[in-house]
C-alpha cells in the first residue's frame, strides 16, 4: 500500500507530532507500505530524503520536504494548507505518483481519507471565547491571535469532519463523543495512543534522577510537579499554580515544560507569591529529562483529546493527577494508579490532594507503581496494528466504491 501523510511537522518532542513518529515508524517496520511524508520538519524519524531514495520503496519513509514561512500561526497554516496540496499535485503531475490512501493527523488539508484527530478546534474555541481577554494584560494580542486561528480551524473542521466519506480516528472515547455531538459522526473508531514503556520506565527515570534535579538546583525535600505541553492554559497550569499557592508553606515546586508564553503565568505567580518556585522550561526532545526531576504529574486539562504525557510520566513511575477533561483519564483508576479532577479549575481539591500526597510518600509510590503497570497495557505495536487494519479496510473500501458498477 502506498500512503501520502500530510504533517507540519514530525518529532518527539510535542504530542500529537511524537504519536505520529512512532505510527510511522512502526507501520513501515511491521508492514512494509511505501510511505509519502509531506512536511516541513522531520526530527527523529528515519526518513529518506525525496530524490534520493531507492528503487525499492516498500517499507521505507520518503520524506517531501514542504517550504515554510516565518510569521503567526495562522499565516503559517495558511501556506502550509496551500503548499503541501501543490507539492502533492506536483507529484502526482510529474512523477505520477498515486496513492491509496491520504493519512492526516488533524486537519492539514482538504483530501485525505483518514484523519486520526489528536485535537478538536472547536472546542477549544470554545473554551477560548470563554476567556476574558484585558488589553491590558500580558498575552492579549497572543490570545487574540489564538482565537482567530482556532476559528479558522474549526470552520474547516465542520467541512472535513461532517463528510462521511472520511474515516475519523479518535485516541479517546471522549474525542469520539465531541465528534458525534458537533459533526452526527458516529462512525468514529476509537485507537488510544501508547507508551513506549521501553524508553519510559521507573528504572529510567530513576537513573537519570539525580543529574536532573542536580542540574536544576532542586533541593532534596522539594516535591516537584511537572507539565508538559504547548497551551498552558488549556492544560491547567493556571489551576496548579493557585494550589501551589494555597500550600505556600509548603517546598513544591513547578515546571511548565513547552513553547507557550510564560507572561501570563508569570505575573500569576507574582501575585499568588510563588514565582521563585516556578520555572519555565522549553520542549527539548528527551522528555524523559523532565519526568525524572518530578515527583508528580499535575495537568487538570480544560480540555485534552487524549494527554500523551500523562501516559508517559505513568509509564515512568510518577503518580499523575488529571481532569475528567482529558481523554487519557479513561484508562485510569481514581485514586489507584492515578488522580482525577472532577473539575479542571478547582484549585482548592487540587491543593488538598497535593498536601496529602506530600504528607504521604507511600501512597506516592504506591500510586506511582500501580501507574506503571497500568501502562504496560498501552503499546503503540497495538496502536500501529489497530490503525493499520483501519487502513487496509478503508483503502478496501475506496477501491470498491471506485470500481465500475459499484
Amino acid at each position: 500500500m502506498r500512503l501520502a501523510v500530510v504533517s507540519p511537522f514530525v518529532d518527539r518532542r510535542h504530542g500529537t507530532e511524537r504519536a505520529l513518529a512512532e505510527l510511522l515508524g512502526r507501520l513501515a517496520c511491521n508492514t512494509h507500505c511505501e510511505i509519502h511524508l509531506y512536511a516541513q520538519r522531520v526530527e527523529g524519524l528515519a526518513v529518506v530524503q525525496e530524490g534520493v531514495r531507492r528503487a525499492q520503496e516498500s517499507g521505507a519513509i520518503i520524506w517531501h520536504k514542504v517550504p515554510s514561512i516565518p510569521g503567526p500561526h495562522l499565516l503559517q497554516f495558511l501556506a502550509w494548507s496551500i503548499l503541501n496540496s501543490i507539492c502533492r499535485a506536483w507529484g502526482r503531475w510529474v512523477h505520477g505518483l498515486r496513492f491509496h490512501l491520504v493519512v492526516s493527523p488533524g486537519i492539514n488539508c482538504l483530501d485525505a481519507n483518514v484523519i486520526i484527530v489528536h485535537v478538536l478546534f472547536r472546542r477549544l474555541q470554545e473554551l477560548a471565547n470563554e476567556e476574558v481577554h484585558d488589553s491590558a494584560k500580558p498575552g492579549f494580542l497572543r490570545g487574540l491571535h489564538r482565537r482567530a486561528y482556532y476559528a479558522l480551524l474549526a470552520r474547516l473542521e465542520r467541512r472535513i469532519y461532517a463528510d462521511p466519506a472520511v474515516s475519523l480516528v479518535a485516541v479517546s472515547r471522549r474525542t469520539a463523543t465531541l465528534l458525534n455531538d458537533y459533526f452526527h459522526r458516529r462512525d468514529v473508531r476509537v485507537i488510544p495512543n501508547g507508551v513506549d514503556t521501553a524508553r519510559f520506565s521507573p528504572s529510567a527515570r530513576l537513573a537519570l534522577r539525580h543529574e536532573a534535579r542536580l542540574r536544576r538546583k532542586i533541593q532534596k525535600t522539594d516535591l516537584v510537579l511537572l507539565l508538559i505541553g504547548n497551551d498552558w492554559r488549556v492544560k491547567g497550569l493556571e489551576t496548579v499554580l493557585r494550589a501551589v499557592g494555597a500550600l505556600r508553606e509548603l517546598p513544591i515546586l513547578v515546571i511548565a515544560a513547552g513553547d507557550d508564553s510564560p507572561d501570563f503565568f508569570l505575573e500569576t505567580a507574582n501575585a499568588l507569591g510563588i514565582s521563585e518556585r516556578c520555572r519555565f522550561e522549553p520542549s527539548r526532545e528527551d522528555v524523559l529529562d523532565f519526568y525524572s526531576a518530578a515527583d508528580l504529574y499535575v495537568s487538570p486539562s480544560r480540555e485534552d483529546s487524549f494527554a500523551l504525557p500523562v501516559a508517559e510520566a505513568m509509564a515512568c513511575g510518577l503518580p499523575v493527577i488529571t481532569s475528567k477533561n482529558a481523554g487519557v483519564a479513561e484508562l485510569i483508576h481514581d485514586g489507584m494508579d492515578g488522580f482525577i479532577l472532577s473539575r479542571s479549575e478547582d484549585f482548592q481539591a487540587l491543593a488538598k490532594l497535593l498536601g496529602r500526597l506530600y504528607a504521604d510518600e507511600v501512597l506516592r509510590g504506591n500510586v506511582g507503581a500501580a501507574g506503571a503497570k497500568t501502562a504496560l497495557q498501552w503499546t503503540w505495536n497495538r496502536n500501529a496494528a489497530d490503525i493499520w487494519e483501519l487502513l487496509k479496510n478503508t483503502a478496501a473500501k475506496k477501491l470498491q466504491a471506485s470500481s465500475p458498477g459499484s
